[in-house]
């Protein structure tokens, strides 16, 4: 039989090194908390779902969050994470690393991805889940702030491919409360998967509610 060159199986196998995060940064962390706390009450929002001590129970998960419809989701998404205790990366266009950024949006967490280069950002997400005893990385599945009618599922054959479930996270701003309102575990038929996946987000509203209708949205 026939096996990859060795540099390729070392592309394929090697895990990406996650940088340090502020999350990771104890005195920050727990400062933070403690402002996300008060500024989610400040407005209006509470967090929901599971709690940090049933979270905790989950070493290792891929968290989709949904609707993406305003800049407005970052901030909240990064006070609702706190709050949960949260030790989380999250993945964003490699556009949005600028020089003069990048060194703060890699230490809020941020992954830059190169979008032309899916399947390796599968592979390479799959085989950093498998050298750590504990990850958790943030996908939008919508993959912009617009109106979409497809959702991306990358996050979808990562969770799958790493043995890992799939946290279901939310922002209600109609309700004014987010969280991770369950734990999924893929089966491997991603269109029944999907639909179930979808069925949960419906009946939450997004900012601008007008550019996420879980009903109508595909897989693509």
């Amino acid at each position: 039989m026939f096996s990859a060159p060795a540099d390729r199986r070392r592309e394929v196998r090697a895990a990406p090194r996650m940088h340090h995060t502020i999350f990771e940064t104890p005195v920050v962390n727990t400062l933070m908390r403690s402002l996300s706390r008060a500024g989610l009450r400040l407005l209006g929002w509470r967090t929901a779902g599971l709690t940090p001590e049933q979270i905790a129970a989950y070493p290792k998960f891929v968290l989709i969050a949904a609707p993406h419809t305003s800049n407005w989701d970052f901030p909240i998404t990064l006070m609702v994470c706190f709050v949960l205790r949260l030790k989380v990366y999250w993945m964003a266009k490699a556009s949005l690393f600028g020089w003069s950024t990048g060194w703060l949006a890699r230490w809020l967490g941020g992954i830059a991805i190169d979008r032309s280069a899916a399947n390796n950002t599968v592979q390479n997400t799959v085989a950093a889940f498998g050298a750590r005893a504990r990850l958790a990385v943030i996908v939008a599945p919508e993959g912009t702030r617009g109106k979409v009618t497809h959702w991306k599922t990358g996050f979808y054959h990562m969770a799958h491919g790493a043995g890992v479930p799939i946290a279901l996270a939310y922002l209600d701003f109609k309700h004014k409360e987010g969280g991770i309102g369950r734990m999924f575990e893929t089966t491997g038929d991603i269109g029944a998967d999907m639909a179930e996946i979808q069925q949960f987000y419906s009946g939450i509203t997004g900012k601008n509610r007008e550019q996420f209708d879980a009903s109508t949205i595909k897989r693509h």
